[in-house]
């Protein structure tokens, strides 16, 4: 990425990405499997703060559903290590999951389902294709960052004055001001 691309809050070309044009999909649909290679998994070992990424695969399935729209359907796994919050020792972290995602040919406008309410049972809205194309390696890096333990610990770790230890209770100066009034 050049410097002004940079400047005008362009964002980084995917460090895992796997490309598919939306009309190579049949009707049919289409199934992909991808695998990250090493300098894949190390910068996004980087993006995601973790000490190792080992392995990252999928299988994923395109097809066309109503509207236009492509669903992604992805199984992944992936082997990680992670430091751990309390002893910053390596954490292993083995994830398989899975995902689906709809994608539809242009941004959805926010609201144009006709009302300002947020319906919290709805489905998501659709992502919106770049370019046409819907990048498998970057929607399962994504799923992959998420499913990952945020505050990863090894076993028997945990904070001094943690779980099971009297601590002081950094309200007890306020009970004794209130005490005193």
């Amino acid at each position: 990425m050049s410097a002004r691309d940079e400047a005008a809050g362009a964002l980084p070309p995917p460090e895992f990405s796997r490309p598919v044009a939306a009309d190579k999909i049949g009707r049919g649909g289409l199934a992909v499997e991808i695998e990250a290679n090493s300098a894949e998994r190390a910068a996004l070992a980087r993006r995601f703060g973790l000490a190792a990424l080992d392995a990252l695969q999928a299988r994923c399935r395109l097809k066309p559903v109503a509207g236009g729209m492509i669903e992604l359907a992805c199984d992944f796994a992936a082997k990680a290590t992670q430091e751990c919050v309390v002893t910053l020792t390596p954490v292993a972290a083995d994830i398989a999951q899975g995902f689906t995602v709809r994608y539809a040919p242009s941004p959805v406008a926010p609201g144009a389902g006709g009302g300002d309410d947020i319906d919290l049972e709805a489905d998501d809205p659709p992502e919106a294709m770049e370019g046409g194309a819907i990048d498998l390696g970057e929607a399962v890096a994504q799923h992959m960052a998420l499913a990952l333990d945020h505050y990863p610990r090894a076993p028997g770790a945990r904070f001094a004055g943690g779980e099971g230890e009297k601590t002081a209770n950094p309200f007890a100066i306020l009970s004794k001001l209130k005490g005193k009034s």
